[in-house]
């Protein structure tokens, strides 16, 4: 749960989250020997850092699901360090996200096929919050829709028909 002063971060703060995170990510890939470019970005109240290199090969390894999930924590906690607020701050690495989003959408779609087969609802597995937004949001554009049940890992989303 978020209180009011997590959910109200002005663009100065975002902008001085990304600026943290970037520090901390570019020390990181230096320990790494990896290149990677560094692009900061202020949306929807999240601050968005991007790791990008025209080689995609170079950022195979960082690009996985489970490992820029893992990243972003460490990079969160870092930033929380810094400015003492929580952050929740995005992390993309080498179009990991788009890859995620990708992968939510077919998963909603799996879904709704089987509630349009005859189930009175589909339960997705459990995922973090920015995860669920997005399926909040594909659910919606599909017609149906959900919510979400559970605490804390185990919170995933429930669809239904409209």
């Amino acid at each position: 749960m978020t209180s009011a002063t997590e959910s109200t971060a002005t663009v100065a703060q975002l902008e001085e989250e990304g600026d943290i995170a970037a520090d901390y990510l570019e020390a990181l890939l230096d320990i790494a020997d990896i290149d990677g470019d560094l692009a900061l970005d202020v949306r929807a109240g999240r601050a968005y850092v991007t790791v990008e290199n025209d080689d995609e090969a170079s950022l195979r390894l960082l690009s996985s699901p489970d490992t820029v999930q893992a990243l972003q924590e460490l990079v969160r906690i870092a930033v929380q360090a810094k400015t003492g607020r929580f952050s929740r701050l995005i992390l993309d690495i080498g179009g990991s996200r788009d890859a995620r989003q990708q992968q939510l959408e077919k998963l909603v779609d799996r879904a709704i096929a089987r509630i349009e087969d005859g189930a009175s609802q589909a339960s997705l597995p459990a995922m973090s919050s920015y995860e669920r937004k997005l399926v909040h949001d594909v659910v919606a554009e599909r017609g149906f829709v959900s919510e979400s049940y559970g605490e804390g890992a185990d919170r995933h989303t429930v669809i239904r028909r409209g």
